[in-house]
């Protein structure tokens, strides 16, 4: 994660599908443009789902990390509203 000044960072690995793309939503919201979030989410439907919706929503993904436990690391860049 060292290559990118990590704003803010959310946990989302106590939450299940659609509560986790809800609460990196809202983590997205309270950055300004250009900020970047690290969120922090479980293998399985949220690694499947929280990505495709934050690019949806027009936020930039800029990398996604593998860590060893088995959890990732999504990096967001907020996009202009």
């Amino acid at each position: 994660m060292a290559d990118y000044n990590i704003t803010d960072t959310v946990d989302i690995t106590d939450v299940v599908c659609p509560v986790t793309f809800v609460k990196a939503k809202v983590a997205l919201e309270e950055l300004d443009n250009g900020d970047i979030l690290s969120i922090h989410m479980n293998g399985g439907e949220p690694v499947q789902n929280v990505p495709r919706s934050i690019k949806d929503e027009g936020h930039k993904i800029l990398k996604l990390i593998t860590n060893d436990d088995g959890t990732f690391d999504l990096i967001v860049q907020k996009a202009g509203d």
